[in-house]
């Protein structure tokens, strides 16, 4: 299926240059971007982009997806009581047949917000995956080690499932030094040294885990999972709010991307990750929403609006981040994060991960700058169409799947009330 794109301004986001011309996209990649385009040759679908602006798609590195049922439930609570005394005895409840309707109502909020992707940590993670190709949704989908449910050679048959050209892609994780068990870290070893998969995991999140860590293993968690070699191919952190110089200079080294995810840390009032230095030092930053239980939005603009914000008070700086540095890392440093070098720019031979941004709502006008506007006054309203692997998903506040959407609300619901409530 060939898609004519026309009369659009276009950011690539190869740098900040934004230009006027046309996108065509055959099947699911985008084939031509510019002046030069035939605009009479044999399209399947043309639309007038009507000068609205075409550039690649939010990547969500952090979410946990199918925390919709915990949306509002537990709020206004610590992490530590949070996750114990809230979440923990109710994801207890899960089971077998949950995942998918609750994964599929955040899908949804992720498309109105212009994201075309991102890396989820969750259970059933089979379940999360029918969620995304049911709807035609990008992800990064972490597995944990269970010596029940996720064993080793479990765990390396969906590595291995991974191609460049999958919508759903199967990485390691873990929840966290915490939560880890002395068998979860030597079986994750194993997978690790067998799939040589980047690693996934919270850290530096709070304090509390920053100093448990150092006092129980005499090394802060990120040095005690280096010390491990979990990093040897890569990965993320995830919110990475507390880090030593050391740490700091780890994260380079192996090319670990910090996911900061501004929205939950200061909800759970967690801190202030200190963005500029990690950008100072070669550290590729992307942003996550974190999930619906702890944000409890799952926003792009709000995290693009606050990780530069509170960077701006935690420094006393007003230029500590300037706009374009926080659009990248919305885009082309989560795609990093989610280890697809083919979805980064909206330029020829990538994938067709696209959004369009409605430049005639009123927080867009008038137009002195686009990329500033984007970050500092935009909104989910402006998300005029997202487009995931060459489909149109979601265009003009309506949803183009193959699914009612009043199902997937009915079903989510049903199954938030049986899951909520904590049982003694």
């Amino acid at each position: 299926m060939r898609i004519l794109l026309k009369n659009a301004r276009i950011l690539k986001m190869v740098n900040d240059n934004i230009i006027e011309g046309h996108v065509v996209i055959n099947n699911n990649i985008i084939e031509q971007v510019g002046k030069d385009v035939d605009l009479n040759a044999r399209y399947d679908k043309v639309i007038d982009c009507e000068g609205n602006l075409l550039m690649p798609g939010f990547k969500n590195a952090h979410t946990h997806s199918a925390m919709t049922f915990l949306r509002s439930v537990a709020d206004d609570s610590s992490l530590q009581d949070w996750l114990f005394k809230e979440i923990f005895p109710r994801e207890a409840n899960l089971h077998e047949g949950c995942i998918e309707y609750l994964a599929k109502v955040a899908i949804l909020e992720y498309l109105t917000s212009g994201m075309t992707g991102c890396i989820d940590q969750y259970f059933f993670i089979e379940e999360f995956e029918k969620a995304c190709k049911d709807i035609g949704f990008r992800a990064v989908n972490l597995t944990i080690y269970n010596k029940d449910s996720r064993p080793v050679d479990k765990i390396i048959y969906w590595y291995n499932k991974n191609s460049v050209d999958d919508l759903v892609q199967y990485k390691v994780t873990m929840h966290a030094e915490y939560t880890s068990t002395q068998e979860m870290l030597d079986q994750t070893s194993v997978i690790l040294e067998k799939t040589k998969s980047p690693f996934y995991t919270h850290l530096g999140e709070t304090l509390k885990e920053h100093n448990d860590c150092i006092a129980n293993r005499g090394m802060t968690p990120l040095q005690f999972f280096n010390s491990l070699g979990f990093f040897d191919h890569g990965g993320a952190i995830f919110h990475g709010v507390y880090l030593t110089d050391e740490d700091i200079k780890i994260l380079k080294e192996k090319n670990i991307t910090v996911v900061s995810c501004p929205a939950s840390n200061m909800k759970l009032a967690s801190g202030i990750a200190e963005i500029k230095k990690l950008l100072a030092n070669g550290v590729n930053v992307a942003l996550g929403t974190d999930g619906p239980a702890s944000n409890n939005g799952l926003d792009m603009f709000r995290e693009m609006y606050l990780v530069t914000g509170l960077q701006k008070i935690l420094l006393k700086d007003p230029i500590s981040i300037p706009a374009f540095e926080v659009l990248k890392m919305a885009t082309v440093n989560g795609a990093i994060a989610m280890n697809l070098p083919n979805a980064r720019y909206l330029d020829e031979g990538q994938l067709a991960d696209i959004i369009m941004i409605d430049l005639k709502r009123p927080s867009m006008q008038p137009i002195n700058n686009i990329i500033n506007n984007i970050v500092y006054s935009g909104s989910k309203d402006c998300i005029k169409m997202t487009m995931v692997n060459g489909k149109i998903l979601y265009y003009n506040g309506e949803f183009l799947i193959d699914e009612k959407i009043e199902d997937i609300y009915r079903k989510a619901q049903e199954l938030t009330n049986e899951l909520k409530v904590i049982k003694e």
